[in-house]
């Protein structure tokens, strides 16, 4: 499957040398990550061995030559039980294929993985001067939630990050605990 016929792949192994250099081209030239440094090969690994540890989806859409062209996955909103329901997702496209579409067919996968897994509420953290992210994320439905003023400190500028959100329908019965 390929960007071109819109196939999401399950991330692997093999793709973690194109899943970190998405997050580091992100992080050198973007407010997309309030990072300072390139992640290394050992820190991509273990961000790797804690989602399969949790049972974390990693998607991903590859270009027509096998390489990776964007992923999206999620963590914990909070780390805390009550919290169980709710997850921070993230979705990311390599700079070469940005404005194909890729990430309206990653942000829909993203989303059908959370509603099959009955998650209640999906949080994107984006940086307030984001206008492709904040526009992807309004397409696909999600509404804003707030904006914490000054959260960090990037390219010699404070930096406002807005939370969006999106409601699903699940769990249909929730439990405490």
């Amino acid at each position: 499957m390929s960007a071109a016929d819109g196939g999401v792949i399950r991330c692997g192994e093999a793709h973690l040398g194109a899943i970190r250099a998405i997050y580091n081209d992100a992080i050198l030239h973007t407010t997309a990550l309030y990072e300072y440094r390139p992640r290394n090969p050992e820190v991509v690994a273990a961000w790797w061995a804690a989602k399969q540890a949790a049972d974390l989806p990693v998607l991903g859409v590859e270009a027509d030559d096998g390489t990776l062209a964007g992923f999206a996955t999620w963590g914990p909103f909070r780390p805390f039980p009550a919290f169980k329901y709710s997850a921070e997702h993230s979705v990311y496209v390599h700079r070469d294929h940005r404005g194909r579409g890729l990430g309206r067919v990653l942000i829909s996968a993203i989303v059908a993985e959370a509603t099959a897994r009955d998650l209640h509420l999906l949080v994107g953290g984006i940086d307030a001067d984001n206008v492709a992210s904040k526009a992807l994320h309004r397409g696909a439905g999600f509404t804003p939630a707030g904006t914490i003023r000054q959260a960090g400190f990037k390219f010699g500028r404070w930096l406002d990050l807005e939370f969006w959100q999106l409601v699903l329908a699940g769990p249909r019965h929730p439990v405490d605990g």
